[in-house]
């Protein structure tokens, strides 16, 4: 068995394994990345890149039906599923050379494609290598969750990692689950020519303000996307093509592909974290503010460190676990900054606290700003008034943004800024934004923040009064 001893074994070559990587071999230190998968991760190949390729085409499809406010007539547009499917292909071809093999070991990493294992608390075994190093970092990320649901080992089912790949378009898709991944699905599929029912045994959006979620679900009810909630499923069957989905309260569902979207499971199989004495649970490896496990030469990163999954909250933990073991510095990671985004249309998108829980932790201090998209010159100009953004603000300071509207993605980068950086509310209320965008909306709810102090003040009116009888 070949014998390799570096400075550090990343476990893992997604988002998060490839940006320690990539950072701590430009800078100098030994690096062996382990990868028995896909280079890339569920990011490249099975998450974030195909589905934003895949709503890409739902849109253009979408305009086609759209075009009546615009005095344009609508057409139904000849959707060739097949193509689309090749659109995603090749933008996940695309970007794959950035994450390959060949770039990384261009950058000095010794990358072994296979299953890592851990034999002790410095060793791991990849296939015929035995590597021991000074640190470890696991990024092994997360895996779709397959609920037991009665039935559901005897039907065919798709999650995010097999979707991508069906070349026929579905009848009826049927998608369990309300969170990000089912409803995005949900809308492009139906955009695409497909009757879908998102089946959601709680609330759908759950995690996102109740008010905004509305004006998605709203949305997606009107384009014809039937979207049940609070409806447990107890059972699935299938036959001759059909799968049949029953719900607590005895309604039966029929269609003919069935999306399973409720939630994800970290991805720990075979790594024997025992034998390293990394304790862990069903959520992830047990970690500190500083994402170090209970081994203190072993770091989690992303998924696996077992909170919020997202693709950019294994960059993020990238960064910490980088100035940690390359300089030495301490580093302690937080959530209060990071935002997230879903990708239907309106979009979703979130910082910080929101006025749920900014209400409880801050009670009468919160004042809470509001602006809707109605108006924004520049959503009205493109038929896109509905939504809103609201901003939590705590003594000058906003503690969360929450936003429903047209990019609202993009535009939730400002209050992530704002939060990160702890900058008032004058700082955004000051910038100059070009005229007409979207990006006003934000300035004008910091505006908003200081009106009253202005407007309805009885002593700046007096101040003014009396500048203007005695100014030269």
């Amino acid at each position: 068995m070949q014998q390799i001893e570096t400075d550090i074994c990343v476990i893992g070559a997604g988002s998060g394994g490839l940006s320690v990587a990539a950072g701590a071999v430009q800078m100098g230190a030994r690096v062996v990345l382990i990868e028995g998968g896909e280079m890339g991760g569920d990011c490249l190949n099975s998450g974030c890149v195909p589905s934003k390729a895949l709503i890409a085409a739902a849109k253009a499809a979408h305009a086609m039906r759209a075009g009546a406010g615009f005095g344009i007539t609508a057409v139904e547009p000849q959707v060739d599923f097949a193509a689309v499917k090749d659109h995603v292909a090749q933008v996940i071809a695309t970007i794959a050379p950035v994450d390959s093999q060949d770039r990384f070991e261009g950058l000095g990493c010794t990358v072994i494609r296979d299953w890592a294992r851990f034999t002790g608390p410095d060793t791991v075994e990849a296939g015929q290598t035995r590597i021991k190093a000074r640190r470890f970092v696991i990024a092994t990320g997360s895996r779709p969750f397959v609920p037991p649901i009665p039935g559901i080992e005897t039907v065919p089912y798709l999650t995010n990692e097999t979707i991508f790949d069906l070349r026929e378009k579905p009848d009826h898709l049927i998608v369990i689950g309300g969170g990000p991944i089912g409803m995005e699905m949900a809308q492009a599929h139906r955009r695409l020519g497909c009757e879908v029912t998102v089946i959601e045994g709680a609330r759908a959006f759950g995690r996102d303000d109740p008010e905004l979620a509305a004006v998605v679900l709203e949305n997606l009810r009107q384009e014809g996307v039937l979207v049940l909630e609070e409806a447990p499923v107890t059972s699935v069957a299938g036959w001759d093509g059909t799968i049949a989905v029953t719900l607590k309260d005895g309604r039966v569902i029929e269609g003919s592909h069935l999306l399973l979207a409720v939630g994800r499971k970290v991805h720990l199989d075979g790594l024997n974290l025992e034998a390293a004495g990394v304790v862990y649970d069903r959520k992830g490896v047990t970690v500190d503010a500083a994402l170090r496990s209970s081994n203190r030469r072993v770091y989690a990163v992303g998924d696996v460190a077992g909170g919020l999954q997202f693709t950019h909250v294994a960059g993020y933990h990238a960064g910490v676990v980088i100035r940690q073991i390359l300089f030495g510095l301490p580093a302690r990671a937080s959530t209060r900054h990071i935002p997230w985004a879903t990708y239907t249309d309106p979009e979703l998108a979130q910082v910080g606290l929101t006025e749920a829980e900014a209400r409880k932790a801050h009670g009468a201090a919160l004042t809470v700003l509001r602006q809707e998209f109605g108006h924004n010159d520049r959503a009205l100009a493109e038929n896109k008034g509905k939504g809103l953004l609201k901003v939590m603000v705590v003594k000058g300071r906003p503690v969360g943004a929450s936003m429903a509207g047209p990019m609202a993605g993009e535009l939730i980068g400002l209050w992530a800024l704002a939060i990160s950086s702890g900058l008032k509310m004058g700082a955004v209320a000051g910038m100059v934004a070009p005229y007409p965008t979207l990006g006003e909306i934000s300035k004008r709810a910091a505006g908003a923040y200081f009106s009253p102090k202005l407007f309805d003040n009885p002593m700046v009116k007096r101040v003014v009064g009396l500048v203007q009888r005695y100014l030269p």
